[in-house]
Order: structure tokens, then sequence, then C-alpha cells
């Protein structure tokens, strides 16, 4: 029977360690705005997603300035020359961390401040068009309005609510792992052979770490298949959902260290056990 409750135990903490460690994850870096902002600020640099945002807010700005249409000769060679250095802009740096913030606070914070919501999952790059709208005021000499939000469509509207439903279950991640803990603890506690349980619960932990990949592919590429011909919104997806997946299969790794240390420790505990009983 001890051997049974133990099994029993045992299977409990590898699903709580199964959920409870991508909840952790989750929450430090999708879920926190810092984590998220420190995640994806390094996007900003990538040439090519330079070059599509500096394209859509060319094309912003002039749909802005239609209502001038004898001025477009005046204007054009000012927009393309601010939209070209958008990326070596001193305020670059800084609107894209808030573009990233505002984005963050759209899903995630304030939900219900999505203007043109649709319950899409949006990026505002509204930041990023300030600073050319900035520099084509000074050289018509003129001010122009810029718009509040300037939203782009990253996804649909159920991977949105599954990054709500992630930040309100998210929090729980650190007490399911205390949990788990408590129960690898426990299992071995009443386990009649430790050094089999041992071996066992690394082997678990291997399985696991194989599902996350495996998990990881499938919700990768459900992201990246969703694209939807905005070439800023499509670049942002694949520039994010790489850095992101780096760095879970880093967690991956750790785990499939954990799991091979407690094999090779329960069965070195093992083969040392049965030489005392020789």
């Amino acid at each position: 029977m001890r051997s049974f409750f133990s099994a029993i135990v045992a299977l409990a903490a590898l699903l709580l360690a199964a959920i409870s460690i991508p909840a952790i994850w989750a929450d430090r870096t999708v879920v926190n705005q810092a984590g998220f902002v420190a995640m994806a600020a390094p996007l900003g640099s990538d040439p090519q997603f330079q070059q599509a945002l500096a394209s859509a807010t060319a094309k912003t700005v002039t749909g802005q300035l239609d209502a001038m249409p004898g001025l477009q000769k005046i204007i054009a060679p000012i927009i393309n020359d601010a939209t070209k250095n958008l990326a070596t802009d001193p305020g670059f740096g800084t609107a894209w961390t808030e573009t990233l913030r505002r984005s963050h606070e759209l899903t995630v914070v304030d939900p219900a401040s999505n203007a043109n919501d649709q319950g899409a999952l949006n990026l505002d790059v509204a930041p990023m068009l300030q600073l050319v709208i900035n520099k084509v005021s000074a050289g018509l000499g003129q001010p122009l309005q810029a718009p509040q939000q300037l939203l782009i469509s990253l996804g649909s509207s159920s991977q949105r609510m599954a990054i709500v439903r992630l930040a309100e279950f998210s929090p729980l991640g650190i007490w399911l792992a205390g949990g788990a803990v408590l129960a690898f603890a426990l299992a071995l506690v009443i386990a009649r052979r430790r050094s089999t349980t041992l071996a066992l619960i690394g082997l678990g932990v291997a399985i696991i770490a194989g599902a996350w990949k495996l998990l990881l592919e499938v919700v990768s590429k459900n992201v990246l298949d969703s694209a939807g011909g905005n070439p800023v919104a499509d670049l942002f997806k694949q520039q994010y959902v790489s850095v992101v997946s780096a760095n879970f299969d880093m967690w991956i790794i750790y785990a499939l260290f954990a799991a091979a240390l407690l094999i090779l420790v329960g069965l070195l505990a093992r083969v040392m056990a049965r030489r005392g009983t020789v």
C-alpha cells in the first residue's frame, strides 16, 4: 500500500509541476508588464521590423494629411525623411517602450480602453507615429494632431481572451509549485524504495519537459498561422514568438537537467543499496 500511495502522490506532484512551471514563466514574461517589455524591447532593433514600421507610419501620416492636397509635393519629402530616419531618432527607444507598455495595458491591465477593439489583440503604435508627426509639424511650420491610439491587429479575440485568462490564472503558479514540492517530499517519505521513486520522478519530469516542448510548438504555430496580412503585425509576431520560444526552451533545458540529476541520483542510490545488502 505504501508503494501505491507513494505513486499517487508522485503523480499528483508531477501534475502540479507540469502546470505550475509554465504558469510562473508566463506570469514573469507575459503577464508582468516589465517582463513583457524587457522580452519584446529588442524587436525594435530589427532592421526588417523597423522598415515595416516606418512604412506603416508613413502611410498613416499621409492619410492624415490628405485634406491638404495642394501641399502633397512639399509634405511627401518631409514624411519620407521622417519615416526613413525613424529608427535613428533619439526618442525611438522611449517611443518603442511606450508602444509595448500601451499594448500590454490594452490586453492585460485595461482591456476596456481598446478603442477599435472588436475583441482583437492589438499593438498600439501611436507613440511611434508621434515621432513622425513631430518632425512633419516642424517641417511644415504648423502643429498637427496625432491620434491618441493607432491600433494594429495582432490576433483574434480568442487569442486575446486566452491571454486574459492566463493573466487571471498565472499568479497561482507559485502556490502550485509549492504544492508540487511538498507532494514530491511526501512521495519520498512514504515510499518503500525511495531510490526507485526518485528515479521514476526524474523520468516523469523528463516526460513533462517533452510535453512542454510539444505544447510550445503547437501554440507557436497557432499564433503564426493567424497572420493578418499587416507586415508590422506579422513581423512582430514572428520575432516575438521566436524570442519567447527561445526563452521557454531554456526552462525546458533546466527541467531536463533536473530530470537527469534525479534519475542519476536515484539509480546510484539503488545500486549502493543493493551493494549494502550483499
